[in-house]
């Protein structure tokens, strides 16, 4: 049974102790401070309840006794004598017994109950032995017959009641031991209830002193019963387990509330059911819960002790319990019941699946995690084996996520992944499983996946979903992609290669110019041997002096005047010759060399600026990466004040990059520079990521017109004129400076200046020249323009084979100068001007066009769509003119791979 309250202290008596003399004989009226016998004496008390009322129905009935012997005939005085005594013995008894009844609510202590009741009981024996002596004067009872009655029955009452308390077996053996000295007349009561009244007291203590040590015997297995159910009572509440006991025939005879909880009941329902009934077989692919049920039937039937063994709850799936239990014997080793405990395991096992799932799945994202990914690369390779179909492995990798990281903070950059993850899982689909590698880094496995244009059709999807603008805490945030492309055949392919492979192919992604996707191919490697050399010959190039500073001039378009000079940065190799910066300056941004390159530029060309007119300004181009370090203002300070140059000839050419991660920050940077008082330029308006709102929100002097715009645009086959006149006309609006870059023929200068445009910039007027060959130039007055009249489209000089069909006559023909508009053609049969033709280019495909002329043996063909010379060389290098891949040291276009 369990008890409710739990004793903080514990008797300190032995068991075996029996209480000493002393100590019985005063125990009722003791001072008790220990709790135990504090709560023995309480029991005392309890057990006196009976005193008075005995007291009480013994003296009245012989006081019935008296009257009806004598009959009721007494003198007044006698009246008096009789009456008085014996009503004031049986008031005694009625205020023992309501003391009793009212003890709760007087809040009396076992202390006072006692002494009140001796008190009680002691007047009351007085009064009875009067009684008694009066009663034997009358002449009706001076037989002396019923006195030794009286008086006997009132000591014997008295004592009977009084054996379980000594100090009332003492009043009551005095009180009636006098009584009868002074009434009785015969020596031998006298002397017999005296020797009895002695006897009573003896044998009162004797009890008293067994009744005390059971009592402490039982307070003291109570106590430990209590401090056993107060742990039973911790242990369940703790919810760290719970106890179970089945009768013989393996129902539940007790269950904790813990386990009643678990199945969303009372305990009281589970009683009487089958233990095993409880339990679920889990018939999962590892069987384990199955082979642990089975264990647990096992040793319930054959009564067999267990422990530890796990079970799964019937009601729910996902609740397991660890059960250990004993079976219980009788002393002749009949079976009585299992009695056990129970643990529950469903947290530690979500822990363990959590850490599992941790160990295999990345935390941010939720996607697999690299070890994850390089499990089922090399699953899919080994399926690839059997099924005899290789698999693809996309590397992916964000472009200027370092830049939201660095200007937005983490938790925005924490932010941005997990919307990306979303978009790249979109965009895969089943097509493949994509994870995360860690920091910016992505992989997707596609398996059975090796068709070129399916890949490349999900790797542009992929870049155009990334690349789409993110709405952040407020914040618009715009990042690119880049992606690596390796193909692995059946049964060839590992891992490690694949990833290697792909990891090549994505470089050559980020090369060429961010925001493409690239397959591997084999000469991949060497050209990754090759970048790794250069790039430590990078890193020492500064201190080599092998670094230098080339100046391009800008010019007014109205008066060809000199108005400026761009700076951009050069480097002669010693072993190599001159490295465009189309290959060094990406090759900087990524290994960290691009802020101290910077530097250099700003101070150097800054020096040479000095010796320039007053009026001729110099512009450096700022990188994001140079634009987003704290010490930018410091920098451009330091360098202006250095060279004595005032800041409003300064002008710092900037590109939209630095928006990309639109904060508080970037602001601030642009009102600190203009603070110092330098002009800002935005460099390769119209391309990349254009947006109104940084005309809007910040204080730019100048719009550089990218050279995509420029070239070409006095043709009347494309709109760039249109274009170019909308963003003169928005720049004259917002108070702003035009530049054209990329000018290189009369016809585009002439339709520049046409447009109004304010300045511009290009080979027509001059090519990146030394420090002091644009000393000379800044000290002239004009300068003159020096180009071909117009553009001609770019050709391919190698000859192609085509077939053709002529007058119904399927021929093979010969193609020469191809170009996007047209080319010549070879043919021996003769053809008409206006004559519509589809010629099938051996290796390309088929163009339709129209034969503009026609001479022996050969003729001229429009193309009737704008052909893309790529078709022709898909590896082709990129040609000179199509600029750097960083806007950092944006030039105009021959310029940017010039030495």
């Amino acid at each position: 049974m369990r008890l409710s309250r739990f004793a903080d202290t514990v008797s300190k008596h032995d068991a075996s102790d029996r209480a000493g003399f002393a100590e019985a004989l005063f125990f009722d009226i003791r001072q008790l401070e220990n709790e135990d016998d504090s709560a023995i004496a309480e029991q005392r008390v309890a057990a006196l309840h009976h005193v008075p009322l005995l007291l009480g129905i013994a003296h009245l009935l012989c006081a019935v006794a008296v009257v009806v012997r004598t009959g009721g005939n007494f003198s007044t005085l006698s009246t008096a004598a009789v009456v008085v005594p014996m009503l004031v013995a049986l008031a005694c008894d009625l205020a023992g017994f309501g003391v009793l009844r009212m003890r709760e609510r007087l809040e009396l202590s076992a202390r006072t109950v006692t002494l009140t009741i001796c008190v009680l009981v002691g007047t009351t024996g007085a009064m009875w032995s009067y009684f008694s002596h009066v009663v034997s004067l009358l002449p009706e009872m001076r037989d002396g017959a019923l006195l030794p009655l009286l008086i006997g029955t009132g000591v014997t009452a008295g004592a009977v009641v009084s054996i379980s308390s000594p100090p009332l077996s003492v009043v009551c053996a005095v009180v009636g031991s006098i009584g009868a000295a002074l009434f009785s007349l015969d020596p031998t009561l006298t002397g017999g209830i005296a020797a009895l009244s002695l006897v009573l007291v003896g044998y009162s203590v004797a009890t008293a002193r067994t009744m005390i040590a059971a009592a402490r015997d039982r307070f003291k297995l109570d106590h430990e019963a209590r401090k056993a159910v107060h742990f039973v009572n911790e242990f369940e509440n703790s919810g760290r387990g719970w106890f179970w006991e089945t009768n013989p025939q393996g129902t539940l005879s007790y269950v904790s509330q813990q386990l009643a909880d678990d199945f969303k009941c009372a305990p009281e329902a589970l009683l009487g059911r089958q233990f095993t009934d409880l339990l679920s077989v889990d018939n999962d692919k590892s069987g384990d819960v199955l082979r642990e049920e089975r264990t647990l039937g096992f040793h319930l039937s054959a009564r067999f002790p267990f422990s530890d063994v796990v079970v799964r709850a019937a009601s729910a799936e996902d609740i397991h319990w660890s059960l250990s239990g004993n079976p219980i014997f009788d002393d002749r080793g009949r079976f009585l019941s299992f009695r056990g405990i129970g643990a529950d395991l469903t947290e530690q096992r979500r822990s363990e699946q959590e850490i599992s799932r941790l160990a295999r799945f990345d935390s941010l994202t939720g996607l697999p995690n690299r070890a994850l990914m390089r499990q089922t690369l090399d699953e899919a390779l080994r399926n690839a084996a059997r099924r005899r179909k290789g698999c693809t492995l996309f590397l992916i990798d964000l472009d200027r996520f370092k830049n939201v990281n660095d200007t937005l903070g983490h938790p925005i950059g924490d932010a941005l992944l997990r919307l990306v993850a979303q978009r790249l899982t979109s965009v895969m689909g089943d097509h493949g499983q994509v994870g995360r590698l860690g920091g910016d880094e992505f992989m997707a496995v596609l398996p059975g996946t090796v068709e070129t244009g399916l890949l490349e059709s999900l790797a542009r999807t992929l870049i155009e979903q990334v690349s789409r603008p993110y709405q952040i805490e407020g914040h618009r945030v715009t990042i690119g992609a880049s992606v690596g492309i390796a193909i692995g055949d059946p049964g060839r392919s590992c891992a490690d290669s694949m990833v290697r492979n792909s990891d090549l192919a994505l470089y050559a992604a980020k090369a060429d110019g961010r925001g493409k996707h690239c397959f591997y191919i084999p000469a991949m490697h060497s050209e990754a041997s090759d970048r790794q050399v250069l790039e430590n010959d990078l890193r020492q190039a500064l201190d080599r002096n092998e670094l230098w500073v080339a100046y391009q001039p800008i010019v007014r378009a109205a008066g060809e005047e000199v108005s400026g000079f761009e700076a951009l940065v050069r480097w002669n190799h010693p072993v190599r010759g001159p490295i465009g910066p189309d290959k060094f300056i990406p090759l900087a941004e990524e290994c960290g060399m691009i802020g101290k390159i910077g530097q250099f530029v700003l101070n150097t060309a800054l020096a040479e600026a000095a010796h320039w007119p007053d009026q001729v300004r110099i512009a450096v181009n700022l990188s994001p990466i140079q634009f987003n370090d704290p010490s930018i203002i410091e920098i451009v300070a330091a360098a202006l004040s250095e060279s004595k140059v005032r800041a409003e000839r300064l002008e710092l050419e900037i590109t939209e990059g630095v928006f990309l991660a639109d904060s508080d920050a970037t602001d601030v940077t642009f009102a600190r520079l203009k603070a110092l008082g330098v002009r800002l330029a935005l460099d390769d308006f119209g391309t990349g990521y254009s947006s109104l709102g940084y005309l809007q929100k910040t204080p730019f002097d100048k719009i550089k017109i990218d050279q995509s715009f420029v070239r070409g645009a006095a043709s009347s086959t494309n709109r760039n004129s249109a274009i170019i006149r909308a963003i003169v006309t928005l720049a004259d609006s917002l108070g702003m400076d035009t530049t054209a870059e990329g000018v290189e023929t009369h016809d585009d200068l002439q339709l520049i200046r046409e447009l109004g445009v304010s300045q511009v910039q290009g080979y027509i007027f001059g090519k990146p020249a030394p420090a002091e060959e644009a000393r000379v130039m800044a000290n002239r007055v004009t300068v003159e323009a020096d180009g071909f009249q117009c553009a001609r489209e770019p050709r391919h000089r190698l000859m192609r084979r085509a077939i053709a069909a002529v007058d119904g006559v399927t021929m093979e023909i010969r193609l020469r100068n191809i170009s996007a508009m047209g080319a010549l053609v070879e043919c021996d049969r003769p053809v008409s001007p206006g004559m519509p033709m589809t010629i099938d280019i051996v290796g390309v495909g088929p163009v339709v066009g129209i034969v503009r002329w026609a001479q022996a043996g050969k003729f001229g063909v429009l193309f009737t769509d704008t052909f893309d010379l790529a078709r022709l060389a898909p590896k082709q290098q990129k040609n000179s003119d199509q600029g750097m891949l960083s806007p950092w040291h944006a030039a105009p276009p021959r310029d940017r791979a010039a030495g």
